[in-house]
């Protein structure tokens, strides 16, 4: 078997077996496979995609390139997010959802493309320990109930690898590449039940609902397929989801948020995904489910929650702080925001080093932009729209202005698009 054939079978959009795939997945894994070789490969799938046998197949191979987790007898749910700006729902959902007392297993990435990783976002926070090993993870779970982690070198570990390089080769929009990681680390950690925040718009990886409908659908035979229970919110990343863009300024955010001063986006947008969740767990009503994550909430008991989970987990919250200087962007005009461009905030922060380039680059987590304004609000001239925290490199206030559209009409920021629901029978 030769590599260079593989890529050719894809690149004339012909069909790979699963031995195919197994040998240029796993050879990758292993080291017979190199970077550029491997990109090529991608490169060929992101344009000619993958049949469904071959998604299934891929999925496979990556699940069984590691460890799987499956505690007898223990029930615990799992939620995952496709990746926008300024998303920081799981370290809302996580504890709201624990507090109702659903045992909740989250494993996170890294930043991918311009968006944000949930896990470097803990790592902003001081000694926050990510890798933890499965006997660790279990009684975590028992314990506290809530447990985020980083994708353990032994949980698909494959897709841990290619995820990294369509991070820097331009093949992070595969829909089946999407679909094959998501899903085969969702398996991996054994959750039956899961939600899953498809996000879309420009500050998303998945660009309209066409392309949304297709990876849920994807990722819903995948579930069905290994015998797992898939909810889907389809909610918008046109605009960025909450007031903060950047690690340690997305974590504070998130406690905000938790103690009840949350932006509206943000704090509805994790009530209806811990709902989705704890109707899927406790087979409930989904408005009942509603009222019962938005009491956890009320109540402080999510706050205390994520205080447990920070305190379990080695992580120091006093640690968090802002660059040491500071950008102001002012407001040209007056009038109603009907627009905030969510991929050009992603790529301007990713630029003061707050997201990855390469998958070398050392991120800064103090690094970020602070939106002073949302969607639909009124903003006067002369104030305030944003300020941005850098340190080494200095922003561009000139692209970050043009990010925000003012006009004369106000206009409404609808944040969910639309609800998949597991098939109940």
């Amino acid at each position: 078997m030769n590599i260079l054939e593989i890529i050719n079978k894809k690149k004339n959009k012909e069909l790979l077996t699963k031995e195919e795939l197994s040998f240029a997945f796993n050879g990758y894994d292993k080291g017979d496979i190199l970077d550029y070789q491997m990109a090529s490969l991608l490169m060929a799938i992101t344009i000619n995609g993958l049949t469904e046998e071959e998604v299934f197949n891929l999925t496979e191979i990556f699940i069984e390139s590691g460890e799987k987790i499956s505690f007898e007898g223990f029930d615990y749910v799992d939620k995952h997010s496709t990746g926008g700006i300024g998303d920081k729902t799981t370290l809302i959902v996580a504890p709201i959802v624990a507090a109702c007392g659903i045992p909740i297993l989250k494993m996170s990435g890294r930043g991918l493309g311009h968006t944000g990783g949930t896990i470097d976002k803990l790592e902003s926070i001081k000694d926050f320990k990510i890798n933890l090993s499965i006997e660790e993870i279990k009684e975590s779970l028992i314990k506290n109930k809530i447990v985020l982690v980083g994708q353990s070198a032994n949980i698909a570990p494959l897709d841990k690898k290619i995820y990294l390089l369509r991070d820097v080769t331009s093949t992070v929009e595969s829909i089946d590449l999407i679909a094959v990681s998501i899903m085969s680390k969702k398996i991996a950690l054994g959750a039956k039940n899961i939600v899953i925040d498809l996000k879309v718009g420009n500050g998303a990886l998945v660009k309209n609902m066409n392309d949304a409908y297709l990876l849920a659908s994807l990722m819903k035979k995948i579930g069905t397929k290994f015998e797992r229970n898939v909810s889907f919110i389809i909610s918008n990343m046109g605009n960025p989801l909450g007031l903060t863009i950047g690690n340690s300024l997305e974590v504070l955010e998130s406690i905000q948020v938790l103690k009840g001063n949350g932006a509206y986006d943000i704090t509805n947008l994790s009530l209806v995904l811990s709902a989705k969740l704890i109707e899927m767990h406790k087979k409930i009503d989904f408005k009942e489910a509603f009222m019962m994550a938005k009491n956890a909430l009320d109540k402080g008991l999510a706050f205390n929650k994520f205080l447990e989970l920070i305190k379990n987990q080695d992580g120091i919250l006093g640690s968090l702080t802002r660059a040491k200087n500071e950008m102001v962007i002012y407001s040209q005009k007056t009038g109603y925001i009907t627009s905030i461009d969510a991929y050009g905030l992603g790529v301007e922060a990713k630029n003061i080093k707050a997201g990855r380039a390469t998958k070398e680059d050392i991120i800064d987590y103090q690094v970020g932009i602070e939106l002073h304004y949302q969607v639909g609000q009124l903003v006067k001239e002369d104030q305030p729209l944003a300020t941005v925290y850098y340190n080494e490199v200095k922003p561009n206030e000139e692209k970050i202005l043009k990010c925000f559209k003012i006009e004369n009409e106000k206009i409404e920021n609808k944040l969910i698009l639309g609800v998949i629901n597991y098939d109940s029978n």
